[in-house]
């Protein structure tokens, strides 16, 4: 089975997805590149993008797409491990913690953004705007938005 570029396949019994992984490293940052993936990585985690038992990119594939060295994103995972987001052995690789098929419950605080993203999603669609385009006036809106 060969694999995209960003997509890591999602294992659910008897079932392999692939989920679509925007990951980018801003190497202008003053915030380290392994700190960018992690942070990025345990948004989706967190928000419930990423279900437990989603298998993550290889450390190699995710360090060849985003350009960086495999100990960057090897530290990445490292850490997001040793948080309890992710799970990592040999043979099935980085995975989201917890049991394939059990969805990550979000915060409260992120109703009103689900609720506005998906209008947003449903305007986008409405206008025909594509994916990127959208994705990237979400990201200039948050690079402008204070704090």
């Amino acid at each position: 089975m060969s694999r995209e570029p960003g997509v890591a396949p999602e294992v659910v019994p008897d079932v392999v997805r692939r989920v679509a992984l925007d990951i980018a490293v801003d190497v202008g940052s003053p915030v380290p590149p392994y700190e960018q993936i992690r942070g990025q990585v345990a948004a989706y985690v967190s928000s419930g993008l990423l279900a437990p038992g989603t298998r993550l990119p290889t450390l190699r594939a995710l360090a060849a797409d985003l350009g960086v060295a495999v100990g960057t994103v090897g530290r990445a995972y490292a850490e997001l491990e040793a948080a309890g987001m992710v799970t990592s052995r040999r043979r099935t690789g980085t995975v989201v913690a917890g049991q394939p098929g059990e969805r990550a419950t979000p915060p409260p605080e992120q109703r009103e953004l689900r609720a506005a993203a998906a209008e947003l999603a449903a305007r986008a669609r409405e206008a025909g705007v594509d994916v990127e385009t959208v994705i990237g006036l979400v990201r200039a809106a948050l690079l402008q938005a204070p704090g």
